[in-house]
């Protein structure tokens, strides 16, 4: 039993050292790194890339299966956001517009 609880310590101090020295890794050089001018390029679509990969499985998909009717609250939460993006590009109110069209389906009609 205690050497399952030193593991477990090891584990969380070994987990919490890379995670420090990885984010911290670009502030630890006095000078800054040199980086080719594609990877450059390519790191300001890294955290789009990212949201996307966690947002489009959530909104097409429950469960791990391809949602299979179209009376889910979040495929219209999805288009009013569309929407409202594309007409007033703001970030703000295209989360509200979603959520005042999600909640409602969802909690109201228990879509």
């Amino acid at each position: 039993m205690i050497w399952y609880a030193m593991e477990m310590i090891l584990a969380t101090l070994g987990l919490g050292l890379i995670t420090v020295l990885t984010r911290a890794f670009f502030m630890i050089p006095e000078k800054e790194l040199p980086m080719p001018e594609w990877l450059r390029r390519g790191l300001k679509y890294a955290p789009l890339a990212a949201l996307g990969a966690v947002i489009v499985p959530e909104l097409f998909m429950t469960q791990g299966e391809f949602i299979h009717t179209l009376k889910d609250a979040r495929l219209p939460a999805l288009v009013g956001a569309v929407i409202y993006y594309y007409s007033k590009r703001g970030i703000l109110g295209t989360i509200l517009v979603g959520m005042l069209i999600y909640l409602p389906l969802h909690i109201g009609l228990g879509w």
